[in-house]
Parts: structure tokens; C-alpha cells; sequence
């Protein structure tokens, strides 16, 4: 005789196990990604001052 309380925990336990193992992996993977990713991003210089931001400033006044 089965026992419905053990099925659904066995089925749980495989829900979660499929889904953890790629979890696991994309989690190894991904900081080394994103390192390379924030590496080769461009050094910025800041706020340029051109006509356009100075009319934005201009209209943000209250």
C-alpha cells in the first residue's frame, strides 16, 4: 500500500533536485560572467555639459 504523503515528497525532492543542479551550476558560472562583463565596461568621465542637460536642469527647477 503507497502512502501518499511519502509520493509527494519523493516527487518534491525530485522537483527540487532537477531544479537545483542547474541552479548550482549558472551559480558557478555567473560571477566569473559578470566580472568580465563589468571589466570591459567603459570608464565614465561623468555629466557632460551640453545644451541638452542644461535645458533638463533648467526644466527640473522648482
Amino acid at each position: 500500500m503507497d502512502h501518499p504523503k511519502q509520493e509527494n515528497s519523493r516527487r518534491r525532492f525530485l522537483q527540487l533536485a532537477a531544479t537545483a543542479a542547474p541552479a548550482a551550476v549558472a551559480m558557478a558560472v555567473a560571477p566569473n560572467a559578470a566580472a568580465e562583463v563589468v571589466n570591459e565596461a567603459p570608464k565614465s568621465r561623468g555629466l557632460r555639459d551640453t545644451e541638452h542637460t542644461r535645458k533638463y536642469f533648467e526644466s527640473a527647477r522648482f
